[in-house]
């Protein structure tokens, strides 16, 4: 069974920064790209961030370009997201997501197709206000 269990998140000011985590189990965590996204009320899910198998190459939205940093250790099956300089418009439920094959090749999250990241995690809410 695919498991992938979200953690970090919590309420911080304007500013601040999270380090969200992903433990993942029952599939082959090294050899699939992986993502962020994230869901605010009443807003629909907003992919974020997208990192290939190997931790080589990374992708994130402009939304969080230059604040957020994505990386995974396939040692651990677990991935991470670090949140700095988080703003108000950060809060949301964060989601990791798995890549539904091996072939799936990381995209920018733009260009992501969502079919493609169906498998997620439960999230872990984050809420940035003073």
């Amino acid at each position: 069974e695919v498991t992938l269990v979200e953690s970090g998140g919590g309420l911080v000011q304007p500013g601040g920064s999270l380090r969200l985590s992903c433990i993942t189990s029952g599939f082959t965590f090294r050899s699939h790209a992986m993502a962020w996204g994230r869901q605010a009320p009443g807003k629909g899910l907003e992919w974020i961030s997208v990192i290939n198998s190997d931790g080589g190459s990374t992708y994130y939205a402009d939304s969080v370009n230059g604040r957020f940093t994505i990386s995974r250790d396939n040692a651990k099956d677990t991935l991470y997201l670090q949140l700095n300089s988080l703003k108000t418009e950060d809060t949301a439920l964060y989601y990791c997501a798995k890549a539904r094959r091996t072939t799936v090749a990381a995209l920018p999250p733009e260009n992501l197709d969502p079919d493609d990241y169906a498998t997620r995690g439960q999230g872990t809410q984050v809420t940035v206000s003073s």
